[in-house]
């Protein structure tokens, strides 16, 4: 389908945004790409990104995106009447490493008790973000409809297949059509966007058989993928997507750790609730400092922060002192803290420590990744991501992994929104990705006794036969090329007479999984065909293969002797 316009959606932890793109010139300057700005606060301050939190009215009607919703709740604060009101911060990181996420899931608002359903909350986000996309295409070009623009949202590639389906069905709800609608793994659309900037003088990072890993360091994850161009420049990804939850609000929670470590938790959980405004207006000072904290600052330096006054009232208030009393009688911050008014000096070392455990995490993980196989000889590390603008963090990397060559393109946190739409131009791009669980489906098998266990042993006939076996399909590990059909397995019916045989498939974490009932398998989804030739009794066969293409994966199954086919999508939510 001819694609007229591009339009992808960067959903962030901390920062979202979108992007555009027009065929024709997509031909010419695959980097030709129209982005939005947005205006914060007063109106000094302008960005291509704006905060992922969105704010609701007490009748859960959506209210306002980005840096209105912070505008407006904050005023509502102001006033002592936001309580009513939902307000969601930050609320992308509830999809990560969730068990059985469902439809009916259900996130709490910042800081708060209550809560609405999360596909509501991402819907809603999707479609403010979509809205304005579309407005400002309009702007560009007249005669711009909806069904001119085909759409692509990001995703973490470390996410569960269910956070993905999740995300996707929140755009459908957002009204984006599925048939219109690409799923973009972060690093990868990141990859795509570096292969066209001019960014390394010496060589070329992007020749066939070269290698790369790419860190998308975000707000909330860490998201890693390794890649190898193919002779056609396609990518080649060489090991499984990998990574944490150590991005850059690491660093915002170890400062407010550390300012209730003054103060006291219960100081800054009531600063929280009843100064919301100053609450996030410490921490929109703090995510630009972030990227001003060098590696190199001197012990003695000292590094100024704006702390809310608030803060130091509700310490009187609460506990009759006075933050410099409170400070003295702290030995481990007595001589490394100054704090008066809302100016809270801290010593370098003390300022730099706020960045160790997000750096401590992000390192030993790649450390470990150099001593995988596949990974050993890689050369270059493209750091990407809102995060790679942090100083401390291109520091920690360099020092660590000086064998390998650093690269940190012009405005990293624009790399994954600008790589998802020439990923909406090329979705071809990516021939092949590494599995990351191990998939099959459940099946029977003539019992062994000194090899089955007793408890899975049934009678069907008068014969023996073992039930809830794994047949695997495709390990975990295992590389597979986009959108073409696994290998395919024989299955017969379990009864002469059985009419329609019912495949029910199933992942784990394990490559080599025995029994569907083993911990961590987890039932997928499940397909029948019919089989109405009992005639020939359990010699009938059926074919089943499986298709990973994108973040969907299609199961096949083919009556051998009529050839008809049943397939399905698997479904990953509860």
């Amino acid at each position: 389908m001819s694609k007229l316009l591009v339009a992808a959606i960067d959903f962030g932890t901390t920062y979202s945004g979108f992007a555009f793109s027009f065929a024709y010139d997509y031909k010419h300057d695959p980097l030709q790409i129209y982005l939005n700005r947005w205006t914060a606060g007063s109106g000094f301050l302008q960005s291509e990104k704006t905060p992922t939190c969105v704010l609701f009215s007490p009748d859960r009607k959506f209210d306002s995106f980005g840096y209105e919703a912070e505008n407006k709740y904050s005023e509502l604060a102001l006033e002592n009447k936001h309580r009513p009101w939902y307000y969601f911060r930050r609320f992308k990181m509830d999809l990560y490493n969730k068990e059985g996420i469902s439809r009916s899931h259900k996130i709490k608002e910042d800081g708060g008790e209550k809560s609405m359903d999360a596909l509501i909350i991402f819907s809603a986000s999707i479609k403010y973000l979509k809205e304005k996309m579309v407005d400002r295409c309009k702007q560009q070009v007249t005669g711009i409809e909806e069904d001119d623009i085909h759409w692509v949202l990001t995703v973490p590639a470390i996410w569960s297949d269910p956070a993905k389906q999740f995300m996707r069905e929140a755009a459908v709800l957002a009204g984006i059509p599925s048939t219109r609608l690409k799923i973009a793994l972060e690093p990868e659309a990141a990859s795509l966007n570096c292969k066209y900037l001019p960014i390394e003088k010496n060589g070329n990072i992007f020749k066939p058989l070269s290698k790369y890993m790419v860190i998308d360091a975000g707000g909330g994850t860490i998201d890693i993928t390794v890649h190898e161009v193919q002779e056609n420049n396609s990518l080649k990804e060489l090991y499984k997507a990998n990574g944490g939850a150590w991005g850059g609000t690491k660093v915002d929670e170890a400062l407010e750790c550390l300012l209730a470590d003054i103060v006291g938790e219960d100081v800054m959980k009531a600063f929280s609730k009843l100064h919301k405004m100053d609450y996030l207006d410490l921490f929109r000072d703090f995510e630009y400092k972030k990227r001003t904290i060098k590696p190199d600052l001197k012990k003695d330096n000292l590094i100024t922060f704006k702390v809310p006054t608030s803060l130091t009232h509700i310490l009187s208030d609460h506990k009759g002192k006075r933050i410099s009393s409170t400070i003295q009688s702290k030995p481990k911050y007595k001589e490394k803290i100054t704090w008066v008014g809302d100016k809270l000096r801290m010593e370098a070392n003390l300022t730099k420590a706020l960045f160790d455990e997000s750096c401590d995490h992000i390192v030993r993980h790649i450390q470990s990744l150099f001593r995988i196989r596949q990974i050993r000889d890689v050369k270059t590390i493209l750091l990407v991501g809102g995060y790679a603008d942090s100083p401390m963090l291109q520091e920690a990397i360099k020092a660590n992994f000086s064998h390998v060559k650093l690269i940190i393109p012009p405005e990293p946190a624009l790399t994954v929104l600008k790589g998802a739409v020439i990923f909406g131009h090329e979705p071809d791009a990516i021939s092949s990705r590494v599995c990351k669980y191990t998939y099959g489906v459940r099946t029977y098998c003539d019992f062994i006794a000194n090899k089955h266990p007793f408890e899975k042993k049934i009678l069907v006939n008068g014969i023996e036969k073992c039930k809830d076996v794994f047949s695997i399909h495709v390990r975990v590990g295992e590389t597979l090329r986009v959108g073409e059909p696994t290998a395919s397995q024989r299955y017969h019916p379990l009864l002469p007479d059985q009419t329609k045989v019912r495949f029910v498939i199933y992942t784990s974490p394990s490559s080599n999984p025995e029994f569907t009932s083993d911990e961590g398998c987890r039932r997928l989804g499940s397909l029948s065909i019919d089989m109405p030739d009992i005639l020939k009794g359990v010699d009938r066969a059926v074919n089943v293969q499986m298709i990973f293409s994108g973040t969907e994966i299609e199961v096949y199954a083919t009556d051998k002797d009529t050839k008809k086919t049943v397939k399905t999508t698997v479904d990953f939510l509860e």
